[in-house]
């Protein structure tokens, strides 16, 4: 608890709550600690505020202490976790990240195709609502099956029952947690272990809920399209966004993570484009252009790059 503490305290010190949890910082750690052993931890409840990034999300902030629990969580399951993933899940882990994952599709690209010699083909996908169709009771089944400590899984059960979305109750995952991250790797595990193992795919990435598949033969993947659904429906209860499944060539351009790929470059997607550019008229300070041109060297956005220290001059 107190390294999570450190930890947490480092990234979040000057806001408020954290302040307030600080200042009584003995009083409030002994007494969780005693809650978690004498397992009368209860999780409160959630703080709601939206954003639009880029699409409108609702954001579930827990409270100090909550946080720090799901901090001390991340901290010693996720290790353990990771040696259960795939190389290929990018998100929210280690070492991974975005620009990893785009990299690694321009790879698989390049092998699949022989150097642009063949025709590649690229199945992609998304879940349609995929924080908020995450069972509970799948979710606390799969970790039973990784985890034996029955303190352990109380606990990750507190968490996981503390938030539902209204629509249905036992499903649902808060955006906001650190655990939510961990959580929807490991739910979303049982399907990469299934793209790889069952479905054989290869050259398979995902990231979060979106995910691609690369191969040289256009019916192997629409073949795939149906046995996917069935497994997720079936196993996950997950189902892909029927506007967001596509089988497209590399030249006609894939969009994935924000940039529109093509054989020999990759661009930012029009939208992307559009906010940055929207945040850039509200907020003009140094730190933003050079984390927004920093972003923009993962991709041929010279021009683009131009643009943006003008509008910041």
């Amino acid at each position: 608890m107190l390294e999570s503490w450190r930890e947490f305290f480092r990234a979040k010190k000057r806001r408020e709550d954290v302040a307030a949890f600080s200042f009584a910082f003995m009083d409030n750690i002994l007494s969780l600690h005693h809650e978690l052993v004498e397992k009368t931890y209860k999780h409160g409840g959630y703080h709601t505020f939206k954003i639009n990034d880029p699409k409108p999300r609702e954001i579930h902030k827990a409270s100090v202490r909550d946080r720090l629990v799901h901090h001390a969580v991340f901290r010693i399951l996720s290790p353990y976790f990771e040696r259960q993933f795939i190389f290929d899940s990018y998100s929210s882990r280690l070492g991974k990240g975005t620009h990893k994952a785009i990299n690694r599709l321009r790879s698989f690209i390049g092998k699949v195709s022989k150097n642009h010699t063949k025709t590649a083909w690229i199945l992609k996908c998304d879940i349609k609502k995929f924080f908020a169709s995450i069972d509970h009771g799948i979710l606390k089944t799969i970790l039973a099956e990784y985890i034996c400590d029955k303190n352990i899984l109380w606990l990750l059960a507190q968490i996981i029952d503390s938030f539902h979305t209204k629509e249905k109750p036992g499903t649902g995952l808060p955006l906001g947690n650190l655990t939510s991250q961990l959580f929807v790797n490991v739910y979303m595990n049982i399907f990469d272990q299934f793209a790889k193992r069952k479905l054989r795919a290869r050259h398979y990435i995902r990231f979060a809920d979106d995910f691609v598949i690369v191969h040289r033969n256009k019916k192997h993947l629409e073949n795939f399209i149906t046995k996917i659904s069935e497994f997720l429906g079936n196993r996950l209860k997950l189902s892909p966004h029927p506007n967001k499944v596509s089988i497209r060539t590399i030249t006609s351009g894939v969009d994935f993570l924000g940039w529109v790929h093509f054989p020999k470059y990759r661009v930012l997607r029009t939208s992307t484009k559009r906010r940055i550019f929207k945040r850039l008229k509200k907020n003009r300070n140094n730190a933003s252009v050079q984390s927004y041109l920093g972003l923009m060297r993962h991709g041929n956005t010279y021009k683009l790059r131009k643009k943006t220290q003008i509008t910041n001059s």
